[in-house]
């Protein structure tokens, strides 16, 4: 048995999801209203209730959510989140303790990882250890929800109203890693793994170790670029050329392919608008005129990283 599992987390992110749809239907002066209500309903009661749904049922809700984002449905409201007078002064008074509740969600994820997946009495135990790090990156995001409250001294409604501001500035674009993500698993089932090695088999000459490397990481950021998620990419290019080609026509290590080659895929997020939670809506956040003012900061970043970790894997994936 399992005191703290990761359902817990999906049935707290729906109630939370479930009080902003709220929230918006009883704002009258909401410029999208029903719609975006609608929008933030369907997902609350993916996230509440996915399980006990048939995935028929699922599948629609969110093809409505797609249609309500496509026709512009859902919307923020401008100009909330206080005066940037008061903005300021608080973060004059708390000053480098604004980092402390963002800095307690990663300490938490490691010490939920090494420690707290091993407490248990008897049969009980505090955490799933099958998802042990995603569940201490949850515990982590509450406990630094509990803290920031506690430093600032704001009313734990504060939490909702702002929580339910930003959520609504980054939009549909909340569900496009969960979307990009299905879809590669779909790309998986559908065989477009082989396809892609058998293509790099005739294009490429693969026989080389340091080509079949180089293939595999570039594959991993072009398809993510594509994609807009290293996880879509991850089971596609992974089946049609890490592990023919790497693995097994080279013996390379499984274990050192894949950890780098998620990297790789994640130096193709970088320099993406496709990857538009991580690219697009910081330029929205930030009132960038440029919307792709953060990609191309990024774009010199990212082809170093990518020739750094083919350069890594080629001298550690066949070595170790």
């Amino acid at each position: 048995m399992k005191l703290i599992s990761l359902d817990v987390f999906y049935v707290v992110a729906g109630l939370f999801l479930l009080l902003v749809a709220a929230r918006i239907a009883l704002d009258a002066q909401h410029p999208k209203r029903w719609g975006s209500a609608v929008f933030w309903g369907l997902l609350a009661i993916v996230f509440f209730a996915g399980k006990q749904l048939p995935a028929l049922v699922a599948g629609y809700m969110v093809l409505a959510m797609v249609v309500l984002a496509a026709t512009k449905q859902v919307a923020g409201v401008p100009g909330a989140g206080g005066a940037a007078g008061d903005r300021a002064k608080s973060a004059e008074r708390l000053r480098n303790w604004l980092f402390a509740p963002a800095l307690l969600i990663p300490a938490m994820a490691v010490v939920g990882t090494l420690l707290l997946s091993r407490v248990h009495w008897g049969d009980w135990w505090l955490m799933d250890s099958a998802n042990v790090t995603v569940s201490a990156v949850c515990l982590g995001a509450l406990v630094a929800a509990a803290v920031g409250l506690k430093i600032t001294r704001a009313a734990p409604v504060t939490a909702v109203n702002e929580g339910s501001r930003l959520l609504q500035a980054i939009g549909w674009a909340l569900i496009l890693p969960q979307m990009l993500a299905a879809l590669g698993a779909i790309f998986s089932k559908a065989g477009v793994g082989p396809v892609i090695a058998e293509l790099a088999a005739h294009a490429l000459p693969t026989q080389i170790p340091f080509v079949a490397v180089a293939a595999y990481c570039l594959g991993m950021a072009i398809f993510t670029m594509c994609m807009g998620n290293a996880f879509a990419a991850f089971p596609v290019i992974t089946l049609g050329i890490g592990l023919p080609f790497v693995v097994q026509l080279h013996h390379g290590n499984p274990a050192i392919m894949a950890a780098i080659g998620m990297l790789s895929g994640y130096c193709g997020t970088l320099m993406t608008p496709m990857a538009a939670n991580f690219n697009i809506v910081p330029a929205m956040l930030l009132d960038l005129k440029d919307k792709n003012a953060v990609v191309k900061a990024q774009v010199p970043i990212g082809l170093t990283l990518l020739a750094a970790n083919i350069l890594i894997m080629y001298l550690c994936v066949y070595r170790f």
